[in-house]
């Protein structure tokens, strides 16, 4: 299974951007799913979470700014950036979490760019 992230791109800051990931060639339920970002010369760090019960979490720095969801039919997860700083500049990914049975299967995107200039 691959996945396709899409809505990176170049924003002043104070814009918005929303990416999207989903699974390319076939689909299937989203149980749970994560964000990650990666600036140039840092770790990767999670900056958002969505569990199978819909609770989310975010990374301090981006409460209230960011938003994690999925569709209706839990398959594409979606991140909404509003507000965004220059920090925020980095390389983004998806992680999805499939189940089959008790059976865990992790899923992750190529990454999308999200420049923001200020």
């Amino acid at each position: 299974v691959q996945l396709v992230e899409s809505g990176g791109g170049l924003v002043q800051a104070g814009g918005s951007l929303r990416l999207s990931c989903a699974a390319s060639g076939s689909t299937f339920s989203i149980n749970a799913g994560n964000w990650y970002r990666q600036a140039p010369g840092k770790q990767r760090e999670l900056v958002a979470g969505i569990t199978s019960g819909d609770t989310t979490n975010y990374l301090d720095s981006v409460k209230g700014r960011f938003t994690i969801s999925r569709d209706n039919a839990k398959t594409t997860m979606y991140l909404q950036m509003t507000s965004l700083k220059t920090e925020d500049t980095a390389v983004y990914y998806c992680m999805l979490r499939r189940m089959i049975g008790p059976l865990r299967y992790d899923y992750w995107g190529q990454g999308t760019q999200v420049t923001v200039s200020s």
